[in-house]
């Protein structure tokens, strides 16, 4: 595996299933152009999904022209209710990618305790297991984006061979599963670091001096991959020049830790100077799940949010990821604070030191990240 992926959820076409004569021919040509920028890198692992739209199937028109010891290939299928459902998902994904057999599969989004047991109980995870028994599939992994407690759950299956999970900078507190990854031997592979790590493509300025002799997305690749339990980091590339800033941390990956820590307490300073000196270490203790919650709000995303947002002007990012919260979302559940109830949530929060802060964090963060507008288009999909 490369340090760096290819993902291959941003230079599709579109995101539902089009006919191969519907693709613009300048969208395919644009698409093979980052797939052998990718080659001429060294980037030769390629990863899509089913719910990725036309990417299998645009991948699928220049793979199998080359030759196959170049390339890993990974694509995802959701688990469903219907073991035929998630069969047919597989075998179209199968299809469109024309190969003989997969790299890398995954149980996609294994995001809540329902997905779980439509993986476990309804069949999935018996048939993955079967794919790659009969060589269809060379390595089982899953991606997700549950809770803490409930993705070392699937990980004590112990029939996995990888991982797909979040893990940087502005989301440090799913550690204990890269450490259990770790010891289980297990790869890793980080999701989005660009997108979910931050909006780093359209970093503030606060940020990019923080973040000085490096760019803010060369600084969470480096703080990413010195942790030696991190393999592949992916790449979501639109275009071939979207790999150029990060080959930049390439020749300081020997050094990452050294220049890593550094930065990283310049930032954590600022952030306490926004908060308070134990704020990251403090604030996340004893924050219950939002369905423990008045009105289901995702107090721990909320915060998480705002402390970023706050600390290091991350505020398109924080504004971004707050109006996409929903109880009808399987990516990014619970609820917003405009439906905050604080009857019972000062007991709810117990005695934690921030208590009362936090209660007026809440408030404060809605008024400042809800957009009415922003929110009803990512209800609408």
């Amino acid at each position: 595996m490369p340090v760096f992926s290819c993902g291959g959820m941003r230079f599709q076409y579109k995101w539902q299933d089009r006919s191969p004569d519907e693709i613009p021919s300048g969208n395919q040509l644009n698409l093979e152009a980052t797939v052998k920028r990718a080659l001429e890198l060294g980037i030769n692992h390629f990863e899509t999904a089913r719910g990725y739209g036309t990417s299998e199937m645009q991948l699928g028109q220049i793979l199998p022209k080359i030759n196959r010891d170049r390339f890993l290939i990974q694509t995802k299928v959701a688990p469903k209710s219907d073991i035929k459902e998630f069969e047919e998902r597989f075998q179209l994904s199968y299809d469109y990618l024309g190969l003989d057999y997969l790299d890398l599969f995954t149980l996609h989004g294994i995001n809540n305790q329902d997905i779980f047991d439509w993986m476990v109980k309804g069949g999935c995870l018996d048939k993955a297991l079967q794919l790659k028994k009969e060589g269809r599939v060379r390595f089982l992994g899953f991606s997700t984006h549950a809770p803490t407690e409930l993705t070392l759950k699937i990980l004590d299956l112990g029939v996995f061979d990888y991982i797909n999970f979040h893990w940087y900078f502005v989301n440090p507190y799913t550690r204990p599963i890269l450490e259990r990854a770790q010891k289980m031997d297990l790869g890793v592979l980080i999701i989005s670091p660009n997108d979910k790590g931050g909006k780093l493509y359209n970093p503030p300025e606060k940020l990019v001096k923080l973040c000085e002799p490096f760019s803010p997305m060369v600084f969470n690749d480096l703080y990413c991959l010195s942790n030696p339990a991190v393999h592949t980091l992916s790449i979501g590339a639109a275009r071939p020049s979207d790999f150029d800033e990060h080959l930049k941390s390439l020749d300081n990956l020997e050094q990452a830790s050294e220049w890593v820590k550094p930065i990283e307490e310049k930032l954590m300073t600022e952030i306490q100077k926004q908060f308070a000196q134990d704020w990251m270490d403090v604030w996340p203790l004893g924050i219950p799940h939002f369905s423990d919650v008045p009105g289901e709000v995702n107090l721990f995303e909320i915060l998480r949010l705002w402390t970023f947002g706050k600390g290091l002007d991350l505020w398109e990012f924080a504004k971004a990821r707050y109006n996409m919260l929903s109880t009808n979302s399987i990516w990014f559940p619970g609820n917003n604070a405009g439906t905050l109830h604080l009857e019972g949530l000062s007991d709810l929060l117990g005695k934690h030191p921030y208590r009362d802060w936090i209660l007026e964090m809440l408030k404060e963060a809605h008024q400042k990240l809800y957009d009415p507008v922003l929110h009803q288009k990512n209800m609408n999909g």
